[in-house]
């Protein structure tokens, strides 16, 4: 039985566009991120993500960065919100492809002390589903 459910999602504001791909499996939202996550985007990201939180108990979710061309505060105030939002569910909250300039955002910021980083998704969904 496939219990997967993949939709595409556009948010165009004022010429700022980001486009989300999600993906639901199971306890997992895999999120597919092709644009700039910044002020203009955040709250729709943030928004996209605790609704399938709040409506399908998601647990676990993978946010894939690999078209992404720009984060800032915003953004990166969405990724740490989420994080501790799924952190007293025990859930989890993983970033795959995150591009080298990206990266270094995230670094200088201190995410991945806190947030585990993979280099795909497959990757992101292997880990938790060993043991």
């Amino acid at each position: 039985m496939d219990d997967s459910e993949i939709n595409s999602t556009d948010i165009n504001l004022g010429g700022m566009v980001l486009k989300l791909e999600k993906k639901i499996e199971r306890l997992t939202l895999l999120l597919r991120l092709d644009g700039e996550l910044d002020m203009h985007t955040a709250s729709m990201v943030r928004q996209a993500i605790d609704i399938e939180i709040e409506k399908r108990g998601i647990r676990t979710v993978i946010l894939n960065f690999q078209n992404v061309r720009f984060v800032d505060s915003s953004g990166l105030g969405v990724i740490l919100g989420r994080y501790k939002k799924l952190l007293p569910m025990g859930g989890k909250l993983k970033i795959t492809n995150a591009p080298p300039h990206i990266y270094k955002i995230m670094e200088l910021s201190g995410l991945p002390k806190i947030i585990n980083f993979y280099m795909d998704e497959a990757h992101a969904y292997e880990e938790g589903r060993g043991a």
